[in-house]
């Protein structure tokens, strides 16, 4: 499954060439489903009760099949305000949900329903990714990994950073032919 995780659908951003990369990487070899968050038409969840007993929008069924789907998930996003951009995790509200992603359990713990999955992350940045690491202590990053793919089972989820996006159209082709051969080895 790769997630297209930039919530702005202007074809120029390069979190959408490196999703493209992957994929053609990836569909050589693998069978993929792609999702673009951006096109995709669902409310933000306000009320807890919606998460845990709510309806799923049925534009999000097709990705939350493919959520239990897959074995492996690649997630794409730019860095905005040092997170991941709201609509993505809006989007991980609506299809993380109990009886997917994990299943209440007794004392207040969750059992992991997404055992056996990985994951790569994939997170562009306008800052260099030593900064990012290093100050910010990958705080996004660490977060998505914890809180939503590790807390529902996935694991490993190995990181790639993307940082000085804007530097020079070289570097992007490097990290788009990078990004293409780990699509090829389904990593």
């Amino acid at each position: 499954m790769i997630l297209n995780g930039h919530p702005h659908d202007d074809p120029d951003h390069f979190v959408h060439a490196l999703a493209s990369a992957y994929a053609s990487g990836a569909g050589e070899l693998h069978d993929i489903r792609r999702f673009d968050v951006a096109k995709l038409d669902f409310p933000i969840l306000r009320d807890p009760s919606d998460w845990k007993t709510g309806d799923l929008p049925e534009g999000l069924t097709a990705a939350q099949d493919a959520l239990v789907w897959a074995d492996h998930l690649v997630i794409l996003y730019p860095l905005w305000l040092g997170e991941m951009p709201a609509l993505l995790t809006g989007f991980f509200e609506q299809i993380a949900r109990p009886g997917i992603a994990v299943e209440p359990g007794e004392k207040g713990l969750y059992r992991k329903l997404l055992k056996g999955k990985s994951a790569r992350l994939i997170v562009t940045m306008g800052m260099p990714r030593a900064v990012y690491k290093i100050y910010f202590r990958g705080h996004s990053v660490k977060t998505l990994e914890r809180n939503i793919l590790k807390f529902a089972g996935i694991k490993p989820v190995r990181v790639t950073l993307i940082g000085n996006v804007e530097r020079s159209n070289a570097s992007r082709m490097r990290w788009l032919d990078r990004i293409g051969r780990l699509g090829r080895r389904g990593r």
